[in-house]
């Protein structure tokens, strides 16, 4: 005669023959999904990135932006001149910039490099007429006394010459980590990470290259550089500025006219187009 098995022993059994839950089911699928991630490496992309960056590049292939033809670039391109005042130009003209138009900042310094512009010379002139120079620049008073404190410390500490990495511009009076990555790809010719202003910082949360929404220009920067291929990043800061200037703007974007509606989250948002 078969012995009589317990409650327990019953209760067990029927646990163990019956199906999963959906919940057993869901934490084995994440896990599987997280250790296959892993084991593969693969990092994080936003979704269209490269047909979106195709896009871009074909709005932008005519090159006539604010920023192609007034940007630090162009207002320090003359070869001619000793190569580290060429190199305090980007810096200066990468110090007017901030909160001004490229148009403003360009016509500030032609009236400055008029004056013969050059860490000696700055030096030797007043800040008052330094301020009057760069005026309407935004904040032109606070940037006047920067350009002043700045244009010391080089003489002093850096022989006449504009530092050559990111920690040593960034110890400047009023330079920040877009300046100093810019003046690293302009004036030294070395791509150290991204320069990441408004427009890049704007452009990149529309197009969904960020992770998660950021809210500062150096969020952005270090969310961009978590994904974007190294061999890019000299190239996207002009891209998308001109880009935000001519179509992708903060108010009124075009976004009836822009490639990338239909695969743009913005975009889809403001056109009413279903994703492609």
């Amino acid at each position: 005669m078969a012995p009589t098995r317990s409650q327990t022993e019953m209760k067990k059994e029927e646990q163990e023959n019956s199906p999963p839950d959906r919940r057993q089911l869901k934490r084995k699928h994440v896990a599987v999904e997280v250790e296959s991630a892993q084991l593969s490496g693969d990092k994080w992309h936003p979704p269209n990135w490269q047909e979106q960056l195709k896009n871009i590049r074909e709005m932008r292939k005519s090159k006539d932006a604010p920023v192609d033809m007034m940007g630090c670039e162009k207002i320090s391109d003359d070869e001619r001149i000793d190569p580290r005042v060429r190199r305090y130009h980007v810096l200066v003209s990468l110090m007017l910039s901030a909160q001004t138009k490229d148009e403003v900042t360009a016509a500030a310094m032609s009236r400055l490099k008029a004056r013969d512009l050059s860490i000696e010379n700055t030096i030797k002139t007043d800040e008052t007429e330094i301020a009057s120079l760069i005026h309407p620049v935004g904040f032109w008073k606070r940037k006047a006394t920067f350009i002043k404190q700045t244009s010391q410390l080089l003489h002093d500490k850096f022989n006449d010459d504009i530092p050559d990495s990111v920690e040593g511009l960034c110890s400047l009076p009023g330079v920040g980590p877009k300046m100093a990555y810019l003046a690293m790809n302009v004036a030294w010719n070395k791509v150290a990470g991204i320069g990441v202003d408004t427009h890049v910082h704007r452009i990149s949360n529309r197009l969904g290259w960020v992770k998660r929404p950021t809210k500062q220009p150096e969020g952005t920067r270090k969310a961009l550089e978590e994904w974007l291929p190294t061999e890019l990043w000299g190239e996207i800061n002009k891209l998308l500025v001109g880009f935000g200037q001519q179509t992708c703007q903060p108010v009124r974007p075009k976004c009836d006219s822009c490639l990338n509606q239909s695969i743009c989250p913005f975009g889809r948002k403001q056109t009413g187009k279903k994703a492609s």
